[in-house]
């Protein structure tokens, strides 16, 4: 409404009479372009329903709009309606000069092999045809309809679905798989089935307890049990009829509303505000339109939207161990450093300078073990302890972490794969470098985490009996604990007790001497001694520093010398080319060492060194304390007695690329056990110093040309099953397979 100031009243002042003006103005000239554009033609628009949940639209994105599919033969076609999946297949002009016959005959054979038969992809054993599948473009279709102008009316028809058909390579699978058997069966070919009958294999039984609802909505959640509820789904089978086919044009009849009275169309009897809210409705997201995810899924865009506690809360929870310099890059360069590091406080402990998220977080008050049952508060306990350990160092023992604790392996591995990384022969590393640079940046927050751990340290000491003397009093994340000890401090500790030691280790070494040359030397005669130069000494200790020992101490703190002196120096006499000198093969500790060794391969005729010492550390763990072989076993005098009780080294040529280590590339293989296979085993053993692999055709015919006699399978099967094992059709020697 324009309102016109007063002739009699006061003047307006100039700047609202110019709005007025333009107001007025802007109106007129609306006005005008109404009239401008007239109305042509009224459009009548009806709603089909007669395909309402049967109409889809077919989209081809990889193919171009002038070229179709419409005169292209379609072979078959299936639906899964619930899933709204469809496949087609297509057939493939084989005369067309474009269409290369080689690589379809080549793809044919890979996919159904020779034998063609009724469950052949390709039955002209020719790639004659293509598959094409679908994949949903939008779940939501309520907006989309397929519109058809007939005689002044438009009539729409809502779609069911929107579809994108791509072409399907499923017959390269098929190939994979057809290769794949062929593999197993030509492995199984060379495998013995009385060796796989005889192999006995220990099976563990275990009960399932009762599902909880949490358990059963996570599994219901998880994409495994999705994929195998699609695959429930039969496919239902379908007629294809072409663009100009009868059935066609009478099916497009049902795009037409079968009323034009508008009696039946009441949807579109709308007032203009309805109309217009269905034409624009408020933009509003739906649960279902968000992409399907798990439930322990969550976005980085999501996760911006909760409060800093939560957001701090969430990422603690899901990567368990973080240095606070990746936390604030995953907050974002706006999050005040202040604020994440009071939040942090809440959820995470420090060790080692990195965040490590509290037990009470990953286990709740009401949970339980996934694997023992054990509530969570013996749970957190547990948990508690292992991240104390590594604030003491960054070395744990899972034997001594369970033996503490009393709980289960595998919770106490659960425990240590939240902030740990296990190393071999070594125990288990702290996942994450020491994080000087946050200790010396926030002292006060040092500190205040110190005392937290001080008194967790006294509940743990309180409640696990700990001795409180063997306790560190100052957490270090440096230093190691009491029960173990790196190979570069064990060899510094025996430097020191051997250079405290020298002038009494040297006094005793001569009296040995002196006793050992004594009954030699007849009366009257003296022997001339020489000084001991220094650069013998040096390459004493040299040669005693790379004869690193395995580890054989239940607690670790064995130094590479026994008794301050290396193995040959303390028997009284050096080692004589790498064999064991006279005399000591009848010490307690050797003949214990030569019982081990030889029962071991009885047993087992090939094994690398690896392997050797896997098996005797699991032989130290079963014997009582105090037990001789707990004195220090080198790596040196083990291959010795290997070699002395009969068994031989196998030079096995490793490819140049093996993994294996130094250890896994030493091989020895016993050379006589006295049996009736002595023979075999040796020219098996031959071969394979000059081969890493050899099939078994190879191993047969090499064995009849040696033995000069047509050996039964059983024979070759047997001597097989002693020294090797088979791995994709080739034989190998026990242990130098790498996977």
């Amino acid at each position: 409404m324009l309102v016109e100031p007063l002739t009699d009243g006061p003047s307006l002042s100039p700047s609202f009479a110019d709005r007025a003006q333009g107001l007025r103005g802007w109106l007129s000239s609306s006005m005008a372009n109404e009239e401008d554009d007239p109305v042509v033609q009224e459009i009548d628009v009806y709603l089909a329903k007669s395909l309402a949940e049967k109409l889809y639209l077919f989209q081809y994105p990889v193919r171009p709009a002038s070229m179709t599919y419409d005169d292209i033969p379609h072979l078959s076609a299936k639906i899964k309606p619930k899933q709204q999946k469809v496949e087609l297949e297509m057939a493939i002009d084989t005369l067309n000069p474009n269409y290369c016959r080689s690589k379809g005959e080549q793809i044919a054979l890979n996919v159904d092999g020779a034998c063609a038969d009724e469950t052949s992809t390709y039955s002209s054993k020719l790639m004659d045809k293509q598959t094409f599948c679908s994949s949903q473009t939008t779940s939501n279709t309520s907006r989309y309809a397929a519109a058809l102008y007939r005689q002044g009316e438009l009539h729409l028809t809502p779609l069911h679905g929107i579809l994108q058909l791509r072409p399907s390579f499923s017959y390269l699978d098929k190939a994979d798989a057809k290769h794949r058997e062929r593999e197993a069966a030509n492995e199984a070919g060379d495998s013995s089935q009385d060796e796989a009958e005889d192999d006995v294999k220990q099976i563990t039984v275990r009960f399932s307890r009762p599902e909880s609802e949490q358990a059963r909505q996570r599994r219901v959640q998880s994409y495994e049990f999705l994929q195998k509820k699609h695959a429930e789904e039969p496919w239902v089978h379908l007629h294809y009829y072409g663009l100009r086919d009868s059935r066609s044009e009478h099916e497009r009849q049902y795009l037409l509303c079968s009323g034009s009275s508008g009696v039946e169309n009441t949807e579109l009897v709308k007032s203009p505000s309805e109309y217009l809210m269905m034409l624009m409705p408020p933009s509003q997201e739906e649960e279902k339109d968000k992409p399907v995810a798990p439930s322990n899924v969550l976005s980085m865009a999501q996760l911006r939207t909760l409060p800093l506690a939560d957001q701090i809360k969430i990422l603690m929870k899901n990567v368990k161990v973080m240095p606070f310099a990746n936390l604030m890059s995953l907050l974002g360069p706006s999050i005040d450093s202040v604020a994440v590091l009071r939040g942090i406080q809440k959820v995470a402990m420090l060790v080692q300078g990195n965040w490590v998220v509290k037990s009470d977080i990953l286990y709740p008050k009401d949970s339980s073990s996934p694997h023992s049952g054990v509530p969570a508060e013996v749970l957190c306990r547990g948990r508690d302890f292992v991240m104390w350990k590594f604030t003491q160092s960054r070395w744990v023992v899972r034997k001594e972490v369970a033996t503490v604790t009393k709980l289960c392996a595998e919770d106490v591995k659960d425990f240590l794969e939240h902030m740990a990384v296990v190393r071999i022969n070594r125990g288990w590393e702290f996942i994450l470098p020491y994080d000087g640079e946050f200790i010396k940046k926030h002292p006060d927050v040092v500190q205040r985490q110190h005392m937290l751990w001080t008194g967790i340290q006294a509940k743990l000491e309180k409640v696990y009996s700990l001795v409180k003397e063997t306790m560190p009093k100052k957490p270090d994340a440096q230093s190691g604990p009491a029960g173990l000890v790196s190979g570069d401090q064990r060899i510094q500790v025996a430097k020191t007790k051997a250079q405290q030691n020298h002038a009494l280790l040297e006094r005793e070494l001569q009296r040995r001497k002196e006793q050992l040359r004594a009954p030699a030397v007849p009366p009257g005669v003296r022997i001339k001694e020489e000084p001991v130069s220094e650069e013998g000494e040096e390459d004493d200790e040299q040669e005693a520093e790379e004869e690193e020992p395995m580890d054989t101490s239940p607690s670790g703190l064995h130094s590479k010398l026994a008794n301050g002196l290396p193995p040959g120096r303390a028997a009284g006499t050096d080692s004589f080319n790498g064999h064991p000198p006279p005399g000591c093969a009848s010490t307690p500790v050797a003949r214990e060492l030569r019982a081990f060794v030889e029962a071991t391969f009885q047993r087992q005729f090939v094994l690398t060194l690896s392997e050797l010492k896997r098996l005797f550390n699991l032989h130290l763990a079963s014997l009582p304390p105090g037990h001789t072989l707990f004195s220090g076993i080198s790596d040196r005098m083990l291959q010795d007695t290997v070699l002395a009780a009969g068994c031989k080294q196998i030079l096995v040529p490793f490819p140049p690329q093996t993994a294996a280590s130094p250890d896994e590339q030493k091989v020895f293989a016993l050379w006589e056990s006295g049996d009736m296979s002595d023979q075999h085993r040796q020219v098996l053993l031959e071969i394979f110093s000059k081969n890493y692999r050899v099939r078994r055709n190879m191993i047969q015919s090499r064995l009849t040309q040696e033995c000069g006699e047509d050996l039964s399978k059983q024979e070759v099967d047997k001597v097989l099953k002693d020294c090797c094992v088979s791995y994709g059709g080739m034989w190998y020697l026990k242990g130098t397979v790498q996977s």
